[in-house]
């Protein structure tokens, strides 16, 4: 199963939706919690009127890393300096970067 993770634009098909950083961590729990981790975390950048629930979505990056966790990664950001801020994090790791 793949997480989508965005403020406004709907998941496509095939995709559990999350719309703030503290959801999103919560649903990457479950899933683990039951072994079925997602196999993808396709990630927005700008987390609008949900920032107060975790911070834009650069944060959930810097849980997995802070916890260990590492999953493929995908953005969907229009934001082009939130992405390389987002890419860096995912380079310095070495975790798949799908787009």
């Amino acid at each position: 199963m793949k997480l989508w993770i965005d403020d406004l634009r709907p998941a496509p098909a095939g995709c559990l939706w999350a719309r703030s950083v503290a959801q999103a961590r919560e649903m990457i729990l479950a899933a683990e919690g039951v072994g079925q981790p997602f196999t993808l975390l396709d990630l927005d950048h700008d987390a609008g009127d949900f920032a107060c629930q975790g911070g834009d979505y650069i944060r959930l990056l810097d849980w997995l890393e802070e916890t260990g966790r590492a999953y493929p990664i995908a953005m969907h950001t229009m934001n082009p300096v939130g992405r390389e801020n987002m890419l860096a994090i995912v380079r310095k790791n070495g975790w798949k970067l799908v787009r």
